[in-house]
């Protein structure tokens, strides 16, 4: 190959890597609205059918729970079939489900009904789309286009949860939430297209033949996967039990539909520039120094939002949302590094289960907790037990330190 013929292919490369991450950013950003408009809804929902915390918390736990249970089947379907027609046949599934539960939804039957299926739908998304981005950038810059394919999951959060409390507040939430499916069906559509015109996420039979010797999910250091997966799992749980109630805490202090959007829209800003914030702080001072400020930082935010008025608790928010989501970026990044890529899909698949289970149940035993001794007395505690991640970063410390050594 001449060197004008390698420039050519150089730059063809890294067009393509560059159409692929744009695509997977697309789907991100689809579906991180999709679960994140449910935290706008839920307290409309609790209004008009008249449910209890409890109930609000199995909702959001059967749509979250339905997403984990996904995950493993579709990156192990992704192995054999490729991750294109799987990521189109998830979000469209996804749409239909908020459509259906838009058009005929009476209740919490059938709310926790249609709610499923968006879901199960919706876990297909981030081991699929992450193993695409890892594939694409196996010689490039993963760390980075990971965190880029993070960062657009944060802003799909921002725009949906701000468009949708101005949607409920003047045209209804099923009209809303009936919206944002067809956006959703459409996206389906075009991302689709996009993969098959690169040529991306088909069926790669060369990449199911590699690593016969290595263990059935691809794992290198199974010690250094559990303790990653139990920090994420603890940090999921916080991040999505704390983001449930908030809502909840605000009504309580005068805030209306569309002033709870505003305000998880600053959650999400902050989450957004924690992405980028905390991985610039990991590579100067450490992956462990930067959980531990993330989530000791956390911690203190949530006390401080429950104490606060509801003008003192905004302010609160966006530095709140940089160390709330900041931490999972960090994390997500590592799980590429204790995995071999022949088993990309489906370990990414495990941990996201992991993670996302914990969210799932988060909801549910803090909801249990709210109509027992109330939203802010739950609140704090979601605060205390983000604590629980500090010793587990001593021991995750060791593991980091022999993965670079090696």
């Amino acid at each position: 190959m001449t060197g004008l013929q390698g420039f050519k292919h150089d730059r063809g490369v890294r067009r393509r890597r560059r159409l692929v991450l744009a695509t997977t950013t697309l789907v991100h950003f689809i579906h991180d609205g999709f679960s994140d408009i449910l935290f706008v809804l839920l307290p409309v929902w609790a209004r008009d059918f008249h449910l209890a915390y409890t109930q609000v918390g199995i909702i959001k736990m059967l749509y979250t729970g339905s997403m984990a249970l996904s995950q493993i089947p579709a990156g192990l379907n992704a192995e054999r079939r490729g991750e294109r027609g799987l990521l189109v046949i998830g979000t469209a599934l996804t749409a239909c489900g908020f459509m259906a539960a838009a058009g005929w939804a009476g209740g919490f039957a059938s709310l926790a009904a249609f709610l499923i299926v968006a879901g199960l739908g919706s876990g297909v998304q981030h081991p699929l789309a992450s193993s695409l981005v890892s594939k694409v950038y196996e010689t490039g810059a993963r760390r980075a286009a990971l965190g880029t394919y993070n960062f657009s999951g944060d802003l799909g959060k921002i725009a949906v949860a701000a468009a949708a409390g101005l949607g409920v507040a003047t045209i209804g939430w099923r009209a809303t939430a009936a919206g944002y499916g067809a956006i959703g069906l459409l996206a389906a559509g075009v991302v689709g297209i996009g993969l098959a015109q690169l040529g991306a996420g088909a069926p790669d039979p060369a990449a199911t033949r590699e690593s016969h010797d290595e263990n059935r999910w691809g794992i290198r250091d199974g010690r250094g996967f559990v303790i990653l997966a139990a920090v994420g799992l603890i940090d999921s749980g916080t991040r999505t039990g704390f983001l449930t109630f908030l809502p909840f805490a605000l009504t309580a202090k005068g805030s209306s539909p569309a002033g709870i959007g505003g305000a998880l829209a600053l959650v999400f800003m902050g989450g957004a520039a924690g992405k980028l914030v905390c991985g610039l702080l990991a590579d100067r001072i450490g992956v462990i120094r930067t959980v531990v400020i993330t989530e000791a930082a956390t911690a203190l935010g949530i006390i401080a939002v429950v104490g606060a008025p509801l003008h003192a608790a905004l302010l609160v928010l966006v530095p709140l949302g940089i160390a709330l989501n900041g931490t999972s970026s960090v994390l997500y990044a590592t799980v590429a590094d204790l995995v071999v890529p022949a088993r990309r899909s489906r370990a990414y698949g495990l941990y996201y289960t992991i993670a996302i289970g914990a969210s799932a149940a988060a909801p549910l035993v803090y909801g249990i907790m709210g109509d027992l001794v109330g939203v802010p007395a739950t609140l704090t505690t979601i605060g205390v037990v983000v604590l629980a991640t500090l010793p587990l970063c001593v021991a995750l410390r060791k593991v980091i330190a022999a993965t670079r050594a090696a």
